[in-house]
């Protein structure tokens, strides 16, 4: 029989599971964003900054970090009604960052910069395809979210097991970070 301390020093699978697929993702935005200073050398290579939304983005989901931070710390102490009123802001912060990029992206469009499409440059398909990936990520985290609120107001609780908030909040801070690497990368570049 596994004794109480060695079962806490074991990784949960599920969180290992999570651990190679953030792996996978940093290996994928690595070669996306590689790929991205090698073709800038290219003669036609088009320059522009980024809408200032996007700043207004960036302090909302940093906001949505520590939120969910504060939310796991509150799950973990049983203090359930704080750790409700932080989940929902988390959610509602998380939809409002996905909102807030749609919003960037049509003022690059209305730019006339074209993603997509006829007439689109290779740096704003590659600005596309990059941010376009991680609002995937994110709209994943916004799920997970999204079912964390709702399982947070469910009136029966069958088991108080810290690990699925715990890993929706690792992957909630990893899509921050991405996104903040991403918001750095494209503002020097």
């Amino acid at each position: 029989m596994v004794s109480a301390v060695e079962n806490r020093s074991r990784l949960h699978p599920h969180k290992f599971l999570l651990w190679i697929g953030i792996a996978s993702i940093v290996m994928m935005f690595a070669g996306l964003t590689s790929a991205y200073v090698v073709k800038r050398s290219f003669a036609n290579w088009m320059e522009f900054s980024l809408p200032k939304i996007f700043w207004v983005s960036t302090a909302v989901i940093l906001i949505s970090s520590l939120t969910i931070h504060l939310a796991v710390k509150s799950f973990k102490a049983h203090e359930r009604k704080k750790y409700r009123t932080l989940i929902t802001v988390t959610a509602a912060l998380g939809v409002l960052f996905a909102i807030l990029q749609l919003y960037g992206f049509t003022e690059l469009h209305e730019q006339g910069i074209q993603i997509f499409g006829v007439g689109s440059n290779a740096s704003a398909s590659f600005l596309g395809i990059i941010t376009g990936l991680h609002v995937l990520h994110v709209l994943g985290g916004v799920i997970a979210l999204l079912i964390t609120f709702f399982r947070a107001y469910r009136t029966k609780v069958k088991r108080y097991d810290a690990a699925p908030i715990e890993m929706v909040a690792t992957y909630w801070h990893f899509v921050d970070i991405l996104w903040i690497y991403l918001f750095i990368f494209f503002s020097l570049t």
